[in-house]
C-alpha cells in the first residue's frame, strides 16, 4: 500500500498578497524596524512642537516682563514729575507712604505734648512729627529741614503755633497764642495819645485790637493751610491738651524779636477827623 502523501498548503495569495510577495522577494522588517516607521515620525513631530511651544512661552514671558518694566518706569516718571524712572522719589505722594495708609485705616492718633516730643527726629527709628493749631503732621520726608540740625528743627516734636507768627523759634515753641496780637499794636505814649479825646482813643484802640487779632489769625491760618494742603506731609492726628488749657499755664510775654516791630502812634494831622 502506498504511503499517504502530505500536501503542503500554499499561501492564499488572495487573502495575503503582500505576505506572499514578501516571502518570495524580500525579507520582512524586524520588530525594531516596524516600531520606527510612523510612530517614530509622530514622536519627532511632537518633540518639535514641544520645543516650539516652550520657545513661544519664553518669548511671551519676556514680552510681559518688558512691558511691566516700561510701564513701571513711565508711571514713576509721571508721578515723580520727571524726578525718577525707578520710584526713587525724594518726596513721594502721600498714597505711596505707609504712614498715610496706616492713618487712613487706624484713625488719627491722639498724643499728649510729652508723647509728641518723642517724635522730634532724634530717634531714627521714629517718624518726625510736628503740630500746628493742634493738628499733627508727619514731616519725615523733609528730615533735612525738620530733623536734628535742620533750619526748622525747632518745630519738630511740638506744637509751636506761636512761633509761626512771632518768628521767635527758640522762645515760642508753644501753641499758646495769648498776647501775640501785641506785636501788631502800637505802643502807648501819653505825649502823643493826648491828642485824642477819651472816647476817640478808646474807639481807636478797639479798632487796633481787632485788626491785630485778624493779623494773628491770618498769619497762623496761612501755615495751617500750608500743612493741611501739602502733598508732602501727611496728617497724623491731634494733640491732647489738659483740661482748662491754656489757663493752666502762665501768660507769656511777647518775645523781644516780635516786640521790635511795634511803633508809636503818629500825631494826627489836620483833616484826619480831629
Amino acid at each position: 500500500m502506498a504511503e499517504p502523501t502530505t500536501r503542503r498548503r500554499k499561501p492564499d495569495a488572495q487573502l495575503h498578497p503582500r505576505i506572499t510577495e514578501l516571502s518570495d522577494s524580500e525579507d520582512l522588517p524586524s520588530g525594531d524596524d516596524i516600531s520606527q516607521t510612523k510612530p517614530a515620525r509622530t514622536r519627532a513631530k511632537i518633540d518639535d512642537e514641544d520645543r516650539t511651544t516652550t520657545g513661544s512661552i519664553l518669548v511671551d514671558i519676556l514680552r510681559v516682563i518688558t512691558f511691566l518694566f516700561l510701564a513701571s518706569s513711565s508711571l514713576s516718571y509721571l508721578i515723580s514729575g520727571g524726578e525718577s524712572f525707578f520710584w526713587g522719589m525724594t518726596n513721594p505722594p502721600n498714597y505711596l507712604k505707609a504712614t498715610w495708609w496706616k492713618s487712613k485705616f487706624s484713625g488719627p492718633l491722639y498724643l499728649t505734648p510729652a508723647e509728641l516730643s518723642q517724635y522730634d527726629g532724634t530717634d531714627p527709628t521714629k517718624p518726625i512729627y510736628l503740630a500746628i493749631n493742634g493738628s499733627i503732621y508727619d514731616v519725615s520726608s523733609n528730615a533735612r529741614t525738620y530733623g536734628p540740625g535742620g533750619s526748622y528743627h525747632w518745630f519738630a516734636g511740638c506744637d509751636a503755633s506761636r512761633a509761626y507768627v512771632t518768628g521767635c523759634f527758640a522762645e515760642d515753641r508753644t501753641p499758646d497764642m495769648r498776647g501775640v496780637e501785641e506785636m501788631y499794636l502800637p505802643i502807648d505814649d501819653p505825649k502823643i495819645d493826648k491828642f485824642w479825646t477819651k472816647e476817640e482813643f478808646e474807639a481807636m484802640r478797639e479798632k487796633e485790637l481787632q485788626e491785630a487779632l485778624k493779623k494773628v489769625h491770618d498769619g497762623l491760618d496761612h501755615w495751617v493751610k500750608f500743612f493741611k494742603n501739602s502733598k508732602k506731609y501727611a496728617f497724623v492726628g491731634y494733640v491732647k491738651r489738659p483740661k482748662g488749657w491754656p489757663g493752666t499755664e502762665p501768660r507769656r510775654k511777647l518775645c523781644s524779636e516780635a516786640a521790635k516791630g511795634r511803633k508809636r502812634r503818629e500825631i494826627p494831622k489836620e483833616g484826619d477827623g480831629k
